[in-house]
């Protein structure tokens, strides 16, 4: 069985640590990965983590789990909210499935609160900031590897 897990982050992600601070903190996406790599090890797993802008990378790369991997860890960032595409991507995909918010949503705007993703995943984790990431990589080692 792959040990693998996609870690996958939507649009503005790259921007993390220098784009509003003040709701998605100092760490950078970089800081994310490095702890994520490391946690990985921790329990097991390899991790393949990726950023795009783009929709349809973002939904090539949920292709490609299908192919390789155990789980994905997914934040999908304002992809969240109006993407259909990534919703039905993540409906191919066979393995666990964990969505990722650093933020509080629910505290934030209304259009917010509605996720396409949660139809999907089989947990979803919100207001955590980047520990959050690491709750995922956790949920997964259960879900997969049970």
């Amino acid at each position: 069985m792959s040990r693998l897990v996609y870690i996958l982050n939507g649009p503005n992600l790259n921007l993390l640590g220098k784009r509003q601070p003040e709701i998605y903190g100092a760490e950078t996406l970089a800081d994310v990965e490095r702890a994520c790599v490391a946690l990985g090890a921790e329990l097991g797993l390899s991790i393949r983590f990726l950023q795009s802008n783009h929709e349809g990378q973002i939904v090539d790369w949920i292709h490609e789990a299908r192919e390789d991997a155990c789980g994905i860890v997914i934040n999908p960032a304002a992809l969240t909210h109006t993407s259909v595409a990534v919703l039905d991507a993540l409906n191919t995909f066979d393995g666990p499935v964990v969505e990722v918010h650093i933020s509080q949503v629910h505290k934030r705007e209304p259009f917010r609160h509605h996720s396409f993703v949660s139809h999907r995943a089989d947990a979803v984790i919100v207001g955590a900031g980047t520990q959050g990431y690491g709750f995922g990589l956790r949920r997964i080692a259960v879900l997969a590897l049970a």
